[in-house]
């Protein structure tokens, strides 16, 4: 089973890999561009998508807003773009915002950045990956009914990927970025040129007509303000995943800090470029897209219900001719696959920014160590866990995940920007170089900008998102939080208790060592556990067994006379067959009378191949050491002996008649009689 398993997980990531070959693993910028900007690249498949869901909520009278709303979007993305640039230079170890707030406003801050983070990772992996099953589903509609299904497996398909190594996944997910960059940008380009020469592409849903939600007919004043104001922050998806390039700078090759602003330019300029053509060319095709689409059918007139194309579905179609085109397919898969790889940069920043948390040990420190393959493994599994819960929990819709997203990416840009400007007011008050003080004046103004700027669209998002399921993510970030800091205290705590102030003193030798051995019959682990208790040369050594039938310990005290093994045998009465709580009194008791003194216990225990002969054996022994193990001033040592089934689970060839199994002891014949203990 051990070497199945062993088998399995070379197969799906890879040799090991030793720590020297780190280097090795480091990025170029393209590869770091599909890796680390992936999300925000990919989400002009559903920003434009998610306004025009909320606007045509009033009908649609209301798409006029539309260009407006999208300039705000790309005006917002500029500042947090140039903003994030000047944290990579000022901070290029990796932390990104959670680095920045623990600096300039506090460790709370950084723990409400880091907490807010990686509630937004996780739902950057459940939204990414439900929206790129919904592409799918658009072009393959007899899918719909495999939709969690389907995002499982990606989600399992994914998490494999990124346990082989940060560059391995960049290789394999580089292609699908690019195809789909070129894929968008050709399609924009030739639905445009087709506009200016007079013949428009029309979308599928353009000669429909919405139906306004009851209640929204005719906004105006506050209500219109609101309904505007909801879309902008629908549409502000498109900044999700902007900040992870600041906290995969490590990551990048040297000069590291100039590769991942560059990066960080190229994503901006090309996201921006992408979201932009997408919005005009739907606005030109006359887009009509809402939550719940119904068609009249029959004679009667009835409301049929149906799954409606995506934006970029209804986009493809119309400018390279229907639904039947290479173009669409491609697209589609394009569009499916680059959505689906999205989650990429969670699962890159993520382990990343679990692993700094872990050293700052606000995180259990198994989440900073590196698997086989160098990457932080158990951080990638956590993510993957909890994303497939959510996708099953929420059935991989993405309308109702997507009230849970953006607010704790706007969260760690406001309070990240905000820093900066303490960072860069720390920095004017003793730089005297007229040129340098210049230019931290620049970065200063930037991030003051950013930070106003992502600070009324949090509040923007909270107002409009927050009783639509946004609390949830709120809570999460929260209860995060808490745990966070109760982690950090728990490990504060114990490094003062196991703080050693007087080395002398806690090296001073107990008074005496009392080594018990627990015996419950004579035979070879028995004998051995004897044997290595008396290599210690305690300075008493008694071997004791608990009467639960008082015929056994007679005959076992027979046995043990018999063979004249010259340690003394203690039976305890326990006349309610209770072996634990007699072994535990006894063992007390000698504490009681010599708190000095250190009682070493020895247990023998079997070693077993399959895990079904757990169930057979040790559970006795199992318990027993769980309660001993909190008792102070004793120490329990487990002194195995292997049966056949372990040596064949450890090494399942088969051993040569004779031949001695690891962790049998080799016989040797001495002057003294063979079966007399020495």
């Amino acid at each position: 089973m051990l070497n199945v398993t062993g088998i399995l997980k070379r197969l799906v990531i890879g040799r090991a890999k030793r720590s020297e070959e780190l280097g090795g693993t480091l990025l170029p910028k393209r590869l770091a561009l599909p890796i680390f900007a992936s999300d925000p690249l990919s989400s002009v498949a559903y920003a434009t998508q998610e306004i025009l869901l909320v606007l045509t909520l009033g009908g649609l009278a209301y798409l006029h807003f539309t260009p407006w709303i999208a300039g705000a979007v790309v005006a917002l993305m500029t500042v947090v773009v140039l903003s994030y640039r000047q944290v990579v230079h000022a901070y290029p170890s990796g932390g990104g915002s959670y680095e920045v707030a623990s600096t300039n406003l506090g460790p709370s801050a950084g723990l409400v950045v880091a907490a807010s983070l990686l509630v937004d990772y996780v739902m950057t992996v459940a939204v990414s990956v439900a929206s790129g099953v919904d592409n799918i589903i658009s072009a393959l509609p007899s899918l719909v009914d495999y939709r969690v299904l389907m995002a499982l497996i990606f989600v399992a398909l994914l998490t494999a990927m990124n346990l082989r190594g940060v560059r391995e996944s960049g290789q394999a997910f580089a292609a699908p970025t690019y195809l789909f960059i070129g894929g968008v940008l050709i399609m924009v380009g030739t639905g445009l040129f087709r506009y200016l020469l007079g013949d428009a592409p029309v979308a599928e849903s353009a000669k429909y007509g919405i139906e306004a939600e009851p209640g929204d007919v005719g906004l105006t004043g506050l209500a219109l303000v609101m309904l505007v104001l909801r879309a902008f922050s629908s549409g502000c998806t498109a900044l999700t995943g902007v900040e992870a390039i600041s906290n995969g700078v490590p990551a990048f090759r040297k000069p590291k800090s100039q590769n991942a602003a560059t990066t960080m330019a190229v994503m901006g300029i090309t996201a921006i470029t992408m979201f932009v053509g997408v919005t005009t060319l739907a606005i030109v095709a006359k887009v009509h897209i809402v939550e719940d689409a119904c068609r009249l059918t029959g004679l009667t007139g009835d409301c049929e219900t149906y799954t409606q194309r995506t934006v970029i579905a209804q986009l493809a179609a119309s400018v390279f001719g229907g639904e039947n085109s290479f173009g669409f397919y491609f697209i589609q898969a394009a569009t499916a696959l680059v959505l689906i790889l999205a989650a990429n940069t969670a699962y890159n920043g993520f382990p990343l920014l679990a692993s700094i948390l872990a050293q700052h040990r606000y995180l259990p420190r198994q989440l900073h160590n590196r698997g086989d393959r160098l990457a932080f493994s158990n951080g990638i599994l956590a993510l993957a866990v909890v994303a497939g819960a959510l996708l099953w929990a929420y059935k991989a819709d993405v309308t109702s995940l997507i009230h849970l997203y953006i607010l704790g990416v706007f969260t760690s840009f406001t309070l990240s920007q905000t820093g900066m400007v303490r960072h860069w007011n720390r920095e004017l008050r003793t730089e005297t170089d007229p040129v340098v003080r210049r230019r931290h004046q620049v970065a200063r103004v930037i991030n003051a900008t950013g930070a106003v700027v992502t600070c009324l669209v949090l509040v923007i998002v909270l107002a409009t998102k927050f009783t639509q399921g946004a609390w949830l993510a709120v809570l999460a970030a929260i209860v995060l939080w808490v745990m966070m800091r109760g982690i950090r205290r728990h490990y504060d705590s114990t490094a003062a208790e196991l703080a050693v102030t007087d080395p002398r003193s806690e090296m001073v030798p107990p008074s005496r060592v009392l080594a018990i051995v627990l015996v419950s019959t004579i035979h070879k682990p028995t004998l051995r556990a004897l044997a290595y208790a008396r290599a210690f040369r305690p300075d008493q050594l008694v071997a004791l067994t608990v009467a639960v039938d008082r015929d056994q310990s007679v005959a076992l005290q027979r046995q043990w006379e018999e063979y004249q093994i010259p340690v003394p045998l203690k039976i305890l009465d326990s006349p309610y067959r209770e072996i634990t709580g007699s072994v535990l009194e006894y063992v007390r008791s000698i504490r009681r009378e010599s708190p000095r003194d250190v009682i070493a216990v020895f247990i023998p225990e079997y070693v077993v191949g399959h895990w079904w002969e757990n169930l057979l054996h040790n559970q006795s022994a199992l318990w027993l050491k769980s309660r001993l193990l909190f008792t102070p001033g004793v120490m329990v040592t487990s002194v195995p002996w292997q049966l056949s089934s372990s040596a064949i689970a450890d090494h399942p060839a088969a051993r040569a008649p004779g031949s001695v199994r690891r962790g049998e002891p080799v016989k040797t014949r001495t002057s003294d009689d063979a079966g007399t203990l020495r």
